[in-house]
């Protein structure tokens, strides 16, 4: 309930500001219909960095993992509303290390030496509402809000081993052997994320001259917290396919996503993750 009344706070936002921004929007020729995209991307991402409850933080040497990502994007010729872009991003990864320092996660407690496991299982949906405030066939400069809405979790697994003295039995069994036998616990934390953030939303397309090409960049940057948080990617688009009923892009690109969190649901975060992408977007 309250993800759905802070999306449409945003909507009532960009509505009742709009004609103070619509004096600044190019208004091209083919604005004249609702346009339709559709993307998918997939991403190699690299992460690195540490993570953990606020005073323990930990390299858990993170694994290159491949992410899907995809949205929808509505543009609309009402030059008062904003258009409208929802998406969806992945964060899956996950580690191991040796603890060289007593860790505590989610009121658990890992000991020195003790072989630890790490699944990070991020996933994030963003609202957008942006304008348009140049757009024609060479350049486009697009402005906006973006509620980032945070969900998943990151857990912790260890198998803390603890020492018993068979010797001590008066009437040991033949199935106890001495001297001591070491038995393993397995104990496991998580720590859950369920946050909305709010994010400045900037992206822009520039066609290079006499070919099917152009160069794009996006940006979501958080705006207020303790907390930073950055998402952008830059990179080339080809024109694959061009008709009257849809166009088809291939999209090459670099995406950087930096997540650091102070705090958050008992969650301490130094991430980066990064790496190359390749896409497709279709417009109708």
């Amino acid at each position: 309930m309250i993800k759905t009344a802070f999306a449409a706070t945003l909507a009532a936002l960009f509505t009742f500001t709009a004609p103070a921004t619509a004096q600044f929007t190019y208004t091209p020729k083919s604005s004249d219909y609702v346009g339709l995209y559709l993307g998918v991307q997939i991403w190699q991402s690299e992460p690195s960095g540490i993570f953990g409850e606020e005073n323990t933080l930990i390299d858990f040497n993170l694994k290159k993992e491949q992410q899907i990502n995809a949205f929808i994007d509505i543009k609309h010729p009402i030059s008062f509303l904003p258009n409208i872009r929802i998406s969806n991003t992945q964060l899956d990864t996950s580690g191991k290390t040796t603890l060289t320092q007593e860790v505590g996660f989610d009121d658990q407690t890992f000991p020195i030496g003790d072989k630890v496991d790490a699944s990070f299982n991020v996933s994030y949906v963003d609202y957008t509402f942006y304008y348009d405030l140049f757009d024609n066939e060479r350049f486009s400069f697009e402005l906006g809000l973006t509620a980032r809405d945070l969900n998943g979790g990151v857990t912790v697994t260890g198998a803390a081993k603890s020492s018993v003295d068979n010797c001590d039995d008066p009437n040991p069994s033949p199935d106890s052997p001495c001297p001591d036998e070491e038995n393993t616990a397995i104990s496991s934390g998580k720590i859950k994320t369920d946050e909305i953030k709010p994010m400045l939303y900037v992206a822009t397309n520039m066609s290079l001259p006499l070919t099917s090409l152009s160069v794009f960049a996006q940006a979501d940057f958080l705006l207020i917290d303790d907390h930073t948080f950055s998402d952008y990617q830059v990179g080339l688009s080809y024109n694959l396919m061009r008709n009257k009923m849809a166009d088809f892009h291939v999209n090459l690109g670099y995406r950087v996503v930096k997540m650091e969190f102070e705090n958050l649901n008992s969650l301490s975060t130094d991430l980066e993750f990064k790496g190359a992408f390749v896409g497709m977007i279709a417009r109708f």
